[in-house]
């Protein structure tokens, strides 16, 4: 390390050298910081006035935070009178927690926004003693002029990254900070001994909550002998020998997904569903939470008599109705409904579930709520499941995040005057119409007041109306606007990702390619249906759909392979990535495809160490 003024001054040389040529030096500048600078040029990094971003959406009471709590208390303790400021990071390089030894060292980095919810990863804020360690993947001190942004210069910082010993995943980083004269190695060793505690503790939590999964587990099965249980976890699964002799494994994998679509919100659920080869079965599962976080669900399933017998056909390809005008601003706020589309039949239970409830609520004229993640497909089986109950029947889309008007505060007589432009129109054609409200829960406060005069009239009327709305299912612990037109349903109906319909997604796909080219011979190779069958669809059927329209538009004709289509499905990650990441993945992918799986190749195109180009492919699921 640099910790004489000649070694320092080389170094600076050196920086500067690189500065005005792109080509460090090799004399005493550190290959992995020559490596950090090349990088942190080559995404942009300002070298005199870098920012850092700044973001809300930190977790201090993450798991990491917990188990890392005890240990920065202890390194805190020890290094009392030492002039250092202990940080630790999350997976994205961004602080969470600040302990300030120094005062002084503090008010410093004060400056140069070293605090909790700033970011700084080296795509950012250049080589420093966080970021540089997640490419690295392995203790770093950046010390002085090692730094390739100049407001970093006057520090020196040793961080080493905390590793889940249980999936083998960078958690964060601890990083110890000071001025660049006061730097000693005695920092780099306490850094690295503290991340080590860090990693035992993350072990013994992980393993603490699987074992309470197991020992649930083992209660209910000695309880329960001759029934069939079954528990899962993030890593595991476990089915004891009923479990295995009553249901195949493609059974296990239908009662896992519907056990933990209902375990969502609840610790106890009952329920009874339908497996695909016309069996009920009943199940009794219980979700199993090591502090906040869900370790697990154990399940005990009986079968308890063959399936019911009513089951929803597979919808024929229709052409909808024109969408009604309500008032003369409509035709901005409304979309139409006049293209065809398609609902696939399906064999997993929990859809089944919602196509029954919804037809009983449509059939019942109940106003619905229809939730599910973004992509799930709500308001095409709202709109197919109406028009096929209700024959020549039309229907208004409307979208609420769009809704507004230009009237004063009190709006009543715009509402009056569209309820009653409304009324007129069916009144010259009375028919059953369907008034869906998508994305309630993004309309705005005056959105939500229009709405609610709106529907308040409409139920005091007799008109032939069905009311239902969509909304993303993760939005109902908001205080969003929406929540006060909730009164105006009496039913809800949750339908479930796309990544918990395993049993569906192969004639999901098939349907899917049929309507994109309806008159082409397109089939994909088995491994492209193997990496669709792994991939995790964060934005469901849709995103489905703008993968196979990319795969058309390289192979239009014939056997679509692995290659046709996108990087981003080469990954098992179930997390929404940020665009940095989502283009950090598809590089990687890229370059592994260009060298045939090469990660040494790889890493070498990419300008990084081997160890980090593992670390990435690990953090982002990719397929190799």
């Amino acid at each position: 390390m640099p910790n004489t003024s000649n070694e320092l001054l080389r170094v600076a040389a050196a920086r500067a050298d690189f500065l005005d040529s792109g080509d460090p030096r090799s004399d005493g500048v550190k290959d992995v910081v020559a490596a950090s600078w090349k990088r942190s040029h080559a995404a942009g990094v300002d070298a005199y006035g870098a920012q850092s971003a700044f973001t809300e959406d930190i977790d201090p009471g993450s798991l990491l935070a917990r188990c890392a709590a005890p240990v920065l208390e202890q390194l805190a303790n020890d290094t009392a009178d030492m002039p250092l400021v202990i940080a630790l990071t999350d997976n994205r390089a961004r602080l969470v927690r600040r302990i300030d030894s120094s005062s002084a060292v503090g008010r410093v980095l004060d400056r140069v926004d070293f605090a909790p919810g700033f970011t700084y990863a080296e795509s950012t804020m250049g080589t420093n003693g966080i970021g540089t360690v997640f490419e690295a993947g392995r203790p770093i001190s950046v010390v002085g002029p090692e730094h390739f942004t100049e407001q970093l210069q006057p520090f020196a910082c040793s961080g080493a990254p905390i590793i889940d010993q249980a999936t083998g995943r960078v958690e964060g980083v601890l990083d110890v900070s000071t001025l660049t004269h006061n730097w000693s190695p005695i920092m780099h060793a306490l850094v690295k001994s503290a991340v080590a505690d860090i990693g035992r503790n993350l072990l013994i939590d992980r393993s603490q909550a699987q074992q309470a999964v197991f020992a649930t587990y083992l209660r209910a099965s000695t309880r329960w002998p001759n029934h069939a249980v079954l528990a899962f976890g993030s890593s595991f699964f476990i089915a004891n020998n009923p479990a295995q002799q009553l249901f195949t494994a493609s059974e296990q994998l239908v009662i896992r997904e519907h056990a933990e679509f209902l375990t969502t919100r609840r610790n106890e659920v009952t329920d009874t569903l339908a497996l695909p080869d016309a069996r009920l079965v009943h199940l009794r599962g219980t979700r199993i939470m090591a502090s906040s976080q869900v370790a697990g669900v154990v399940v005990i399933a009986e079968i308890v008599a063959a399936r019911l017998t009513s089951r929803p056909d597979d919808f024929d390809d229709e052409r909808l109705p024109r969408v009604a005008v309500a008032t003369p601003a409509s035709p901005s706020i409304i979309d139409g409904l006049n293209h065809p589309r398609k609902l696939t039949g399906s064999r997993s239970p929990t859809w089944i579930r919602a196509w029954d409830s919804l037809h009983k609520a449509l059939t019942d004229q109940r106003p619905s709520l229809v939730l599910g993640e973004t992509g799930t497909g709500k308001f095409t089986m709202v709109a197919e499941l109406f028009h096929s109950i209700y024959a020549n029947a039309r229907s208004i889309n409307i979208n609420s995040s769009s809704l507004s008007t230009s009237e004063p505060a009190d709006s009543s007589p715009a509402v009056a005057f569209a309820f009653e432009s409304f009324r007129a129109q069916l009144e010259r054609n009375s028919v059953p119409t369907l008034l869906v409200f998508r994305n309630l829960d993004q309309c705005t406060t005056e959105s939500a007041t229009r709405i609610d005069e709106f529907l308040t009239t409409l139920r005091q009327s007799s008109l032939a109306v069905w009311v239902v709305a969509t909304l993303s299912d993760s939005s109902l612990n908001s205080p969003l606007p929406f929540r006060q037109l909730l009164t105006h349903f009496a039913v809800s109906i949750t339908l479930p990702p796309l990544r918990l319909r395993a049993i569906d997604l192969p004639e999901i796909t098939e349907a899917t390619l049929q309507s994109l080219a309806p008159d082409r011979q397109v089939r994909l190779s088995p491994e492209a249906e193997r990496i669709i069958a792994r991939y995790s669809w964060p934005r469901n059927i849709s995103q489905l759909r703008t993968v196979l329209e990319h795969a058309l538009r390289r192979r239009p004709v014939g056997e679509i392979q692995s290659e046709d289509l996108p990087a981003y499905c080469q990954s098992t990650v179930c997390r929404n990535l940020t665009p940095l990441e989502e283009a950090e993945r598809t590089l990687i992918v890229d370059m592994l495809r260009e060298t045939d799986g090469n990660r040494v190749a790889t890493a070498r195109l990419l300008s990084m160490s081997r160890s980090s180009l593992y670390r990435k492919i690990k953090l982002y699921g990719v397929v190799t």
